[in-house]
């Protein structure tokens, strides 16, 4: 044997959302060093990276209705302090501060050294691998979003055209079973507000494409830009746009030819399942939506060692699919989304709030002061650092570690992981295992982690 990656062993820690504000070397408590240490001692310790890396002044706020996401370039130290080493950038939150804050974050990022994949200046370079050298050899990481506004994907570069700064998408397309009487009544509503005539104008003006306006047929009725479709009852369906699953498994495929491991990345919030139709909010959905459980299989079968999957911002299952793992959803890792230091007037004016207000203003009026959103459900703030064994060029073992990120603690202390202990650790266990017991996998708990254990 002539090289050590040649034994086909590594191991690998996948984290979910990181969205970092302060500092994090400071800190030394025994159950936040710990993560520390599980980061360090694998070779590849990866997390998504929801955020934009930019100076307060640098950059022009886009429209979102979330927080808008800085993380100042000197904790980009912190980050790799902390053990990771191999980052997604492909998410909602990448566009915060518009296409310079693509370019700003791709600069700091590669200015701290860090392995990084997702965004990048027109959309093969926003596509392709990006690779980390390990000593269990070299790893490739595809990241991608379903999460995204148009105007926020890469554009691809022309012979006679530059491309656009932008995240890698995997956009997708959700249709609406309905039963027959409930689609007589759509179409009888389009009829009546003038909806069928509105579309004929669009065909007949030609600035709108054929498929973007959508062609009706018997089973089929485009109402409000959503499909609907007869059926039994009342159902979603969602399917991936085969263009864009179709470029990233051809960079799939180079990354398989080009690097011993390979790495998928998917940064999702459509929810699935029977829940999507009777949960009552959003923590209570336990299930992703089926593209993207079809486009994690498609990912295996081209070659993919590791499907990882986030955005939720709450923990999902694991299934285990030709003996790879698919991580439906690990949660938010680190979560400082509440200690932003400056907020566009965009945020502030969406509740009300004048030029006089402070970021304790807006976050005090967004939660109605913790007592609803996130602040107020403890599932946000229970999460997943999980590491895989592979020996051999096999999995043999996955480690789900319990995240507690301080649910209920002041803001500026919440959202830096602790390994959870006691009754919150049985508690986050027992969630994964009735999820991922769906999925076909078994989980067995072994403080301080949930084990699943493959031949």
């Amino acid at each position: 044997m002539l090289y050590s990656s040649e034994k086909r062993d590594i191991t690998m820690a996948l984290a979910g959302d990181v969205m970092v504000t302060r500092r994090l070397s400071v800190f030394s408590e025994e159950r936040f060093v710990q993560f520390r240490e599980l980061l360090r001692s694998a070779d590849v310790a990866f997390a998504n990276f929801e955020s934009t890396a930019r100076h307060y002044h640098e950059g022009s706020p886009s429209l979102t209705a979330g927080t808008f996401m800085t993380t100042e370039p000197k904790l980009l130290e912190d980050i790799r302090w902390m053990g990771f080493n191999l980052l997604s950038c492909a998410n909602n939150h990448a566009f915060d501060y518009g296409e310079q804050g693509i370019l700003d974050t791709i600069r700091h990022l590669e200015a701290s050294g860090f392995v990084h994949a997702g965004t990048g200046r027109n959309l093969r370079e926003a596509r392709s691998p990006a690779y980390l050298d390990t000593p269990g050899g070299r790893v490739a990481l595809i990241a991608a979003t379903s999460f995204f506004r148009e105007w926020n994907q890469a554009g691809e570069q022309r012979p006679d055209s530059a491309g656009r700064p932008g995240v890698n998408p995997l956009g997708f397309r959700k249709s609406y079973s309905v039963d027959s009487q409930a689609m007589a009544d759509l179409r009888r509503i389009g009829v009546g507000l003038g909806l069928e005539l509105d579309r004929e104008r669009l065909r007949s003006f030609g600035f709108a494409s054929r498929a973007e306006v959508g062609v009706d047929t018997e089973q089929e009725y485009q109402f409000l830009g959503q499909k609907f479709v007869v059926g039994d009852g009342f159902g979603v369906q969602t399917k991936a746009n085969e263009k864009d699953a179709a470029g990233n498994l051809a960079q799939l495929r180079e990354a398989r030819r080009q690097a011993d491991w390979v790495i998928v990345s998917l940064h999702y919030h459509e929810m699935g399942g029977a829940s999507l139709l009777t949960a009552g909010k959003r923590t209570a959905l336990d299930e992703c939506a089926a593209f993207f459980a079809d486009f994690s299989h498609r990912c295996i079968d081209e070659g993919a060692d590791v499907v990882v999957g986030h955005g939720p911002h709450i923990s999902l299952g694991v299934e285990i699919y030709k003996g790879k793992p698919i991580f439906h959803g690990l949660g938010n890792f680190i979560l400082e989304n509440e200690t932003v230091r400056f907020i566009p007037d965009h945020s502030y004016s969406r509740f009300g709030l004048g030029s006089e207000a402070t970021p304790a203003d807006f976050l005090d009026a967004r939660s109605d002061k913790d007592t609803r959103a996130h602040p107020a459900d403890p599932l946000y703030w229970q999460a997943i650092l999980a590491t895989c064994k592979i020996a051999s060029g096999k999995l043999k073992q996955v480690a789900l570690y319990p995240v507690d990120l301080g649910f209920r603690r002041p803001r500026p202390q919440r959202g830096r992981p602790l390994l959870a202990e006691g009754q919150t650790a049985e508690e986050i266990i027992a969630r994964m295992a009735r999820l991922s017991r769906k999925l076909g996998t078994d989980i067995v708990y072994r403080a301080p982690a949930g084990v699943i254990e493959l031949d």
